[in-house]
C-alpha cells in the first residue's frame, strides 16, 4: 500500500512534470510556495524513497531523482486508500453519501446515469 502525505504530493508532481530533478532544483521550484529549506526536502525524499516511489542516480554534481511509479498509479492507490479508510472499500456507499449530501447537481446525476448505462457491468 503506498501512502503519500500532502506534502510528498508536492515533490512528486514536480517530478511527474519534469524528471529527473536535483534537490536544488526542488527546493528552488517549491520555495515560494512552501518555504523549505532544502533540509526539509531532503527528509522528504528520503522518506519517498524508503517508501519505494522514487529513487535517484548520482549524477555529476548532484543526485537525480526519478520517480517510481506514474501518477496514474498512485491516484488509483489513494483513491483505494480512501475508499477503504471512509467507505468500507465501497464506491456505491461514496456516491450514495455524495447524493444524499447534496454534492451532484442534477446534471451531474444526469452523467453519472449515462456512465452506469455505458458500463458493461
Amino acid at each position: 500500500m503506498i501512502r503519500i502525505s500532502d506534502s510528498e504530493w508536492k515533490i512528486m508532481d514536480l517530478l511527474w512534470e519534469e524528471e529527473p530533478k536535483t534537490m536544488t532544483q526542488l527546493t528552488k521550484e517549491l520555495y515560494d510556495e512552501t518555504g523549505w529549506s532544502k533540509h526539509t526536502i531532503m527528509t522528504f525524499l528520503k522518506r519517498l524513497e524508503a517508501k519505494g516511489i522514487i529513487y535517484y542516480k548520482e549524477g555529476v554534481k548532484a543526485k537525480q531523482y526519478y520517480t517510481s511509479i506514474t501518477r496514474d498509479e498512485a491516484v488509483i492507490e489513494e483513491k483505494r486508500n480512501f475508499l477503504n479508510r471512509v467507505f468500507k472499500g465501497s464506491p456505491g456507499l461514496m456516491v450514495a453519501n455524495m447524493i444524499e449530501q447534496g454534492d451532484f447537481s442534477e446534471e451531474d446525476i444526469e452523467k453519472l446515469r449515462e456512465m452506469l448505462d455505458k458500463s458493461d457491468r
